[in-house]
């Protein structure tokens, strides 16, 4: 790895004199006054006019969480990412194991989604390379990450260095330093351990479990979690990106005890391996019987279906739409929203500025637990 390190500090040399234009980016790309006409306009004219900025604090991983944060960078908000470091797989597991740092993946996905930088930095820290015997496979900004932590002696100040170059708006937190494994209990009684191992068991998973079981949250994501106006749980791989950052021991607990408005995102579609066949409620009770009850004020749903070219593709790798059971929730007292969520592309995945706009209205409307009922998605 010595090899690799060396070529990964000159591109860092390299990246940090691309950084010196980001300034000269940022003046020649001001921000105009939002047009009020129209409702995305008028929801960045109430949050803007606010004495002080929303805390919203988002927790997850995985494209799921960076899809979030995009839409959310638009608004004027206070945003904390807490990300789950059990990933295992790719170039995350790589450098966990030859340099027993925690995973930067998911976190550098996340600073990236945050960043105004402008787009050739971007470009450069997503870079994956594809030839050398050590390097093929690697992202630049993971290896960039691990150089800092190198240098720096320490992942989070690593994590606030980086975030830092690219002028992140926000912060963004591993849920934990410790060096945590995710071990999935299948129903047929098999133990699966290794995120990467879950989701091709083949099976059905009964329950997930963090090793070690006493692994500390970072101090300043139970603190954000407690001043947050609103916290947003997914959306995500259920039990390879959620669950393993609220069974971080203190996050859950934060969660119940915010007087924040929760707002659980529900997947569009189902993920082979993980959530074969589950309906909105069977995701809700996942995350009731591993964490407990308290956890989620409101459901959020995408009520819109994928064009079937798209829903074609997906079937073929063993996906389906996510089936709004919503009547079924809300027997169970949960307060749930459907609204059209989704992507105009050909993925069957969140718009991040509609999941964003759907969020921050549910977040605008004071004491939100019991006045936002009021209110349904459009």
């Amino acid at each position: 790895m010595d090899g690799l390190f060396a070529y990964a500090l000159v591109l860092i040399v390299l990246a940090v004199v691309v950084a010196i234009g980001r300034a000269c980016y940022r003046a020649l790309t001001g921000r105009g006054a939002p047009d009020v006409s129209d409702e995305i306009g008028q929801i960045i004219y109430d949050v803007r006019r606010r004495a002080r900025k929303l805390r919203v604090v988002c927790i997850g991983g995985g494209t799921g969480l960076s899809t979030l944060l995009r839409g959310l960078k638009g608004f004027n908000l206070k945003i904390t990412a807490v990300v789950t470091v059990s990933d295992d797989g790719g170039s995350s597991g790589r450098l966990r194991q030859e340099l027993g740092i925690l995973p930067p993946g998911d976190i550098r996905n996340c600073i990236l989604a945050l960043a105004e930088a402008e787009p050739l930095m971007k470009q450069l820290f997503q870079y994956r390379f594809e030839k050398g015997h050590q390097l093929a496979g690697h992202s630049f900004g993971n290896l960039f990450i691990a150089a800092m932590t190198e240098v720096s002696g320490d992942f989070e100040e690593a994590v606030r260095q980086f975030s830092r170059i690219l002028n992140v708006r926000g912060q963004v937190l591993p849920s934990t330093l410790s060096n945590v494994v995710l071990e999935a209990e299948m129903e047929d009684g098999r133990r699966i351990r290794g995120e990467s191992n879950i989701s091709g068991a083949k099976g059905r998973i009964k329950r997930v479990y963090l090793i070690p079981h006493d692994a500390r949250p970072v101090p300043e994501a139970v603190t954000a979690i407690s001043e947050a106006d609103v916290v947003v749980i997914g959306p995500g791989s259920l039990y390879t990106s959620i669950l393993p950052g609220l069974l971080v021991s203190g996050i859950a607990q934060a969660v119940r005890m915010t007087k924040a408005v929760r707002v659980f995102v529900v997947n569009v579609m189902t993920q082979p391996g993980e959530t074969d066949g589950f309906s909105a409620s069977d995701h809700v009770d996942a995350l009731t019987e591993h964490l407990g009850p308290g956890m989620v004020d409101w459901v959020l749903l995408n009520g819109r279906r994928p064009p079937e070219e798209v829903l074609a593709k997906y079937r073929a790798q063993g996906a389906h739409p996510v089936i709004p059971d919503t009547a079924r929730m809300r027997h169970r007292a949960y307060s749930v929203l459907e609204a059209d969520l989704l992507d105009s592309g050909d993925l069957a995945r969140h718009d991040p500025e509609k999941l964003a706009r759907t969020i921050i209205k549910l977040a605008l409307t004071r004491k939100g637990k019991r006045k936002a009922k009021r209110w349904r998605g459009r």
